[in-house]
């Protein structure tokens, strides 16, 4: 075969090659944080005139907007600080200082348990990168209205307030909430808020999962016994159910325990849920889970991307702490739910979805409400796992 040919053969091996081969993950991450923030200068713009608004999601061509009382506001400030994070442009800084100080009456809030997420995504992360005292004494505030919700003879943080059908109801997406504590003691030096994390997490994973490391949504306990009266659901398919989120929270939850504390039960824990998810036949192979992963039309159930975002950010954190083969299967699955929702299908375009980076979150299908539509925490989680993945690989 002559010279000429060889090159020409070579040339159209080497073109097909490269049309086929997926961008790297180093330049994936680097455009899509760029474009994030692309979103976001828009969505901080866009509430300016509207004092204390935040972003709740787009449906009906419509930005629907909350007040800081809802469970999700910490989540638009807690990006706007990531990327300020990732860029270093004083005008990110500006905007997750403006965002943040409209939640700052929920310090006083005792009436919910999801000041992790209000507080600490936004106080927290605005804490850890200027080291404001402010925000450190509005945090410690925060927490101790927060363990106003522990009841020592359950053993647990009250998630909802009682009501017709349940004593002492307290769901799996409360683990979220605790690593807002376990700051607060190492940062006040007061053991009350480990200790209490410590208990609710013990009972958490002895009430709350299944021999198959999947979660019940809701558990209700008897305040005179302590013990479990009810396991149910709120936004799963059925009581016995895999509500998708539901375990996300759970795997990310019991993988920050390990982190904090080094209890090796919270690591087999995190590995058993990690197990169940990875493993599931349910699984889609692009990694994006349904809502629930017993919903009854399986494939043609819905997605949610906000499940695919957290899962990806807790298997990024889980690599670190696991033998090599799982950490290659935590990164591996990690890397294709980036893909999949950095994809045209997930990642909306510059100027629609009411500025929010991604589609196709589930928020209650059951309620019929903010369903296969964006979410503040689909897009916080998104781009804490594209910032852990980055800083993992590439730093």
């Amino acid at each position: 075969m002559n010279p000429k040919k060889i090159f020409i053969a070579s040339f159209v091996v080497w073109i097909v090659f490269s049309c086929t081969t997926e961008e790297s993950m180093q330049s994936l991450i680097a455009y899509r944080l760029d474009r994030s923030a692309e979103h976001y200068r828009l969505m901080a713009g866009s509430l300016l005139s509207q004092p204390g608004e935040l972003p709740r999601s787009f449906y009906g061509d419509k930005l629907v907007t909350s007040n800081s009382s809802w469970w999700c506001s910490g989540f638009m400030p807690g990006v706007l600080w990531y990327l300020y994070q990732y860029t270093n442009d004083s005008t990110f800084l500006e905007s997750a200082r403006i965002y943040t100080s409209r939640i700052e009456k929920e310090q006083y809030n005792r009436g919910t348990h999801d000041l992790g997420f209000m507080l600490y995504c936004s106080f927290g992360n605005g804490y850890r990168l200027t080291g404001d005292t402010a925000y450190r004494s509005i945090l410690l505030t925060g927490a101790e209205s927060l363990i106003t919700r522990y009841h020592p003879v359950t053993g647990c943080i009250k998630s909802w307030d009682s009501n017709a059908k349940w004593q002492f109801p307290v769901i799996i997406d409360n683990m979220m909430n605790l690593e807002f504590l376990l700051w607060a003691s190492k940062e006040s030096g007061d053991s009350k808020f480990r200790d209490i994390c410590i208990s609710h997490s013990d009972k958490t994973i002895k009430n709350h999962f299944r021999p198959d490391y999947s979660s019940y949504h809701v558990v209700s306990y008897d305040t005179v016994s302590g013990r479990p009266e009810k396991k149910n659901t709120a936004q799963g398919y059925s009581d016995e159910s895999a509500w998708s989120r539901g375990q996300a929270w759970g795997f990310y939850g019991y993988t920050m325990m390990y982190r904090k504390t080094k209890i090796p039960a919270y690591l087999e824990q995190a590995k058993g849920i990690a197990g169940f998810i990875l493993n599931h036949p349910n699984l889609p192979p692009d990694k994006i889970p349904y809502w629930d992963f017993n919903a009854p039309d399986i494939p043609n159930a819905k997605r949610d991307a906000s499940a695919g975002a957290i899962i990806a950010s807790a298997l990024i954190e889980l690599s670190a702490y696991v033998d090599k083969e799982l950490a290659a299967k935590c990164l591996e699955t990690a890397e294709r739910q980036i893909r999949t929702l950095s994809s045209s299908e997930y990642f909306a375009e510059k100027g629609t979805n009411g500025n929010f980076i991604l589609k196709h979150s589930v928020g209650s299908l059951v309620g019929n409400s903010e369903v296969d539509v964006p979410h503040p925490y689909a897009d916080y989680y998104y781009i804490e796992a594209l910032l852990r993945y980055r800083d993992l690989k590439f730093k």
